[in-house]
């Protein structure tokens, strides 16, 4: 793409998924809100999935926060023993009605596109029209800690599973892309990778990371917030160094460029 930023008529946002690292992408929009920079079409995969939903029913950056600061993950009524997953993704469905009351795609401020996993059929499935909370849960159910949700008789997960940089929806709607990836991989010592436990997860993180470095590289600009490497995934303790991380780093790109 040649167009530039300051003519871009349709910018679209890709949110990538990442846990409590995903609060860089709130930095992020924080930033294109003081530069004047608005996307009018955006996507995302699991915590890039509601942050994109919150951006785009225009809720304010210190609400979006707030919402993340006080969702309780680990709260004893939200642990499951019938439910394949420890906690109950279906418990979180009147916290996020609470952020989208009437619940549909159709009623946000701008185009939004979400992806969850199809665990029967094996299959990425994007969803953009219709009811909207349980889709969004889907999103972001993390396996196995989140229970998957049942949306039409079949089983949805993590968007991330199968696609964590969901740049697709804008390759024929955006004349410029804004990328935000918090699924970082830097070097680690190989006192990192000691146990089993800790193999899997860089394995499972590179994975996910292969998947999405071609794609990467179509956005117009990408963020890659690399301190939020140390971050753990459900550390609700990062979520505020990880936001001002992602503030930092697009406060410090956008007075570079010419907007």
């Amino acid at each position: 793409m040649n167009t530039s930023l300051s003519n871009s008529k349709n910018i679209g946002l890709v949110l990538s998924g990442g846990g409590v690292r995903g609060m860089a992408h709130i930095g992020l929009i924080k930033a294109m809100r003081e530069f004047e920079i608005e996307a009018n079409i955006v996507s995302g995969s699991s915590v890039g999935a509601i942050v994109a939903a919150l951006y785009a029913n225009d809720v304010p950056a210190k609400d979006m926060l707030n919402f993340f600061k006080t969702t309780p993950i680990f709260h004893y009524h939200f642990f499951t023993v019938i439910k394949a997953g420890f906690i109950d993704t279906d418990k979180f469905f009147t916290i996020f009605k609470n952020y989208f009351p009437l619940d549909t795609f159709e009623s946000l401020k701008r185009e939004l596109h979400i992806v969850a996993t199809n665990l029967q059929d094996g299959e990425e499935e994007f969803f953009n029209s219709g009811e909207l909370v349980r889709p969004l849960l889907a999103s972001a159910a993390l396996p196995p800690v989140f229970s998957p949700v049942e949306i039409n008789n079949l089983l949805y997960a993590d968007g991330g599973i199968m696609n964590n940089f969901p740049i697709e929806p804008m390759k024929s709607k955006a004349d410029y892309i804004i990328g935000s990836n918090v699924s970082i991989i830097n070097h680690i010592d190989k006192k990192d990778l000691k146990n089993s436990i800790k193999l899997a997860t860089r394995v499972t993180n590179l994975m996910i990371y292969a998947s999405s470095r071609k794609k990467m590289n179509l956005c117009d600009l990408l963020f890659e917030h690399s301190a939020v490497d140390r971050i753990g995934v459900l550390d609700k303790k990062g979520i505020e160094k990880a936001f001002v991380v992602g503030y930092d780093n697009a406060c410090r790109v956008f007075e570079k460029i010419k907007i």
